[in-house]
């Protein structure tokens, strides 16, 4: 019993000492709120690993549209949220229920269709001329239509070409409300166009034959942002952890872990949290 008792006293002296890895609870966790393209894309895959490998802690994500994983942080239901609509997210702290909001890193939406383009417009580098040809011609187009950040910038870009596209919904204008996995291979398979973000589409195995229509607008820009979900409002967030993975996305290892992330050579995201300072 005493030799037991002196082993389990040496081992937390080698731990206090930072010789045995991170000193935490066993049960240290952070949920994150964060959109599906960070998950889809395999990034999460990535990081989360080498963050709890650095500092013990587990980040557990909820992976939603970024309407919804905003409403989850909001009802307190979090303690970071990772999401890519920065108006929602200035809204977010504006309204007092995250400290503070910083870019982290970025790519792009592009529009995807079948090679067949039954509106005639791949090669075209203005997404709202591209949009109005797809009404125009009454060509299949699948929405996520769940209030991610994908379907906000989505849906600006029918209000920029001047479509009410609810007159269109149930028609030529299909809404899966489903994530974008989910609603590539549901446009994909009645022959639409679909908007997606870069990193999604580049993980994605189902393409059956379809291919980039659209891309390189500025429109198409794919901002991604991080916010500690306010812990005054929320007593339950664990602020201090939760700033722990903040910190770390955004230092010079993060962000290097976000840039060395790649599929077939090709990097899905393309971090810039430094050019905000």
């Amino acid at each position: 019993m005493l030799k037991r008792s002196f082993l389990g006293l040496a081992t937390a002296a080698v731990m206090a000492l930072g010789l045995g890895g991170p000193v935490v609870a066993a049960d240290e966790f952070i949920t994150v709120q964060s959109t599906t393209s960070t998950e889809n894309s395999g990034l999460f895959d990535e990081l989360l690993p080498k963050f709890t490998e650095k500092t013990g802690i587990e980040v557990r994500v909820v992976a939603v549209g970024t309407g919804q994983a905003i409403k989850n942080a909001a009802n307190g239901d979090g303690d970071v949220l990772f999401v890519h609509d920065t108006p929602s997210e200035e809204k977010f702290v504006a309204d007092g229920e995250g400290v503070s909001r910083a870019d982290v890193m970025y790519n792009d939406f592009i529009l995807v269709g079948p090679e067949s383009d039954p509106a005639g417009i791949k090669g075209d580098d203005d997404v709202v001329d591209a949009f109005r040809k797809i009404a125009e011609a009454e060509a299949p187009f699948a929405s996520r239509a769940d209030e991610s950040g994908t379907h906000k910038a989505e849906l600006r870009i029918w209000e920029d070409a001047g479509i009410d596209i609810a007159d269109a919904s149930g028609g030529w204008y299909a809404e899966t409300g489903s994530g974008m996995g989910a609603t590539l291979n549901t446009g994909i398979g009645m022959g639409a166009y679909i908007l997606t973000d870069r990193g999604t589409w580049i993980s994605f195995g189902n393409k059956d034959g379809y291919e980039i229509t659209v891309e390189g607008d500025e429109k198409l820009f794919n901002q991604y942002g991080i916010i500690l979900v306010n812990p005054e409002k929320h007593p339950n967030v664990k602020a201090e952890a939760g700033q722990q993975f903040i910190d770390w996305i955004l230092s010079d290892e993060g962000q290097e872990a976000i840039a060395s992330y790649k599929i077939d050579g090709q990097e899905l995201f393309f971090p810039n949290a430094k050019a905000a300072e």
